[in-house]
């Protein structure tokens, strides 16, 4: 039996593989959505990836799956350091949570370093490029296997 999954994107995200390379990688947002499917499938998942640049469709996302119990892996992009709308709504969860960032933000600018979801998610995976999704999905996998 497969189990939902959402994996939610932030602003920006969908320009991978054409923004900063340097920092984010050279691997397209088409192929940030194969990795998260083929794994998810291998895990029993049933992933669906989602991207977008507005807040407030973050938000009623985050309803959607607290409402129905489904498990998240969500890349807040900007959205992490001041959107406390995007935390309120994630604090609601009643499935696990994991934050991911394909970067290190406490390799970069100091900004960065504030997460406002950091404290409401199950754990957070950063700094190991598009293999923070995978990551992300393996302990996704324990979690609900708990």
């Amino acid at each position: 039996m497969s189990r939902k999954v959402l994996v939610l994107n932030g602003p920006n995200l969908g320009r991978l593989g054409s923004r900063e390379p340097d920092v984010y990688g050279a691997t397209s947002y088409a192929g940030l959505v194969e990795t998260c499917r083929e794994l998810g499938a291998e895990l029993g998942f049933d992933v669906e990836v989602r991207e977008t640049n507005d807040e407030g469709e973050i938000i009623r996302w985050l309803h959607e799956a607290a409402d129905g119990k489904v498990p998240v892996v969500i890349n807040p992009g900007a959205f992490t350091h001041y959107s406390y709308g995007m935390r309120d709504a994630a604090a609601q969860r009643t499935a696990p949570l994991i934050e991911v960032h394909i970067s290190n933000p406490y390799a970069r600018e100091e900004f960065r370093h504030t997460s406002v979801i950091a404290s409401v998610a199950t754990g957070t995976v950063a700094g190991f490029g598009i293999g923070s999704y995978r990551l992300a999905l393996r302990a996704l996998a324990d979690e609900v296997d708990r």
